[in-house]
């Protein structure tokens, strides 16, 4: 891992040293040698352009670095130039970063372009990036806007059980606030069936658990 770390993080520097290798190579007249480190320099620079430190920035996410993640992301000057999943995934880790520092305008931003990108290869995400943007719309006091994002994001579909259990959690919320109070415990029993192994999911169940049980109807 520290040798891909090291080559992600100065790509730039062994482009341009191949480069000079392979020049002295070809003075040398050693053609083969010469080409083999134009062509990994060159697979190099698309991988640049292409991957960027996208791999270091979720590794640093997954260790709870956040402030490491925001650093290697701001190390990609050219996200239009991504392959398009990981273009998907730099806007919206970008929109999860924003929303941390409380940049709502931002983090919308950010996730309408994530979900603006198409690709087979990353399946549709369109589900997650709904879930998100009604997450944004919750922390703006937008209710309304975000019960309907909600409810289009478990409508699109949620692979990851703990993001389903707090999108169920969350409307659940919002339809005990309209005393829809069948629809909320509805949506209480979602979550809890879906046994979400996330600590953080977890202790909101149990502790709306309680008030779920002092609902009417």
């Amino acid at each position: 891992m520290k040798v891909l770390r090291f080559y992600i993080l100065y790509r730039l520097q062994i482009i341009v040293g191949l480069m000079v290798i392979g020049i002295l190579f070809h003075l040398n007249r050693d053609a083969v040698t010469a080409w083999l480190c134009y062509i990994v320099a060159a697979v190099s620079l698309v991988l640049y352009f292409m991957m960027g430190t996208m791999r270091l920035v979720q590794d640093a996410v997954v260790q709870g670095d956040m402030d490491q993640a925001l650093a290697y992301l701001k190390m990609i000057k050219y996200p239009q130039f991504l392959f398009k999943p990981i273009r998907a995934g730099y806007y919206s880790l970008q929109s999860n970063l924003s929303m941390v520092n409380n940049d709502f305008a931002a983090a919308e931003t950010n996730i309408r372009k994530s979900m603006e990108i198409k690709s087979d290869i990353a399946g549709d995400m369109r589900g997650v990036n709904m879930m998100q943007l009604g997450f944004i719309e919750l922390r703006k006091g937008n209710n309304k806007e975000a019960r309907l994002n909600l409810m289009e994001a478990v409508k699109a579909g949620i692979t990851d059980k703990n993001n389903l259990a707090a999108t169920y959690l969350q409307l659940c919320s919002l339809e005990a606030q309209r005393q829809q109070y069948r629809v909320a415990k509805g949506y209480f029993k979602k979550a809890k069936d879906l046994k979400p192994d996330s600590e953080e999911v977890a202790s909101q169940i149990r502790t709306l658990e309680k008030q779920i049980k002092t609902l009417p109807g």
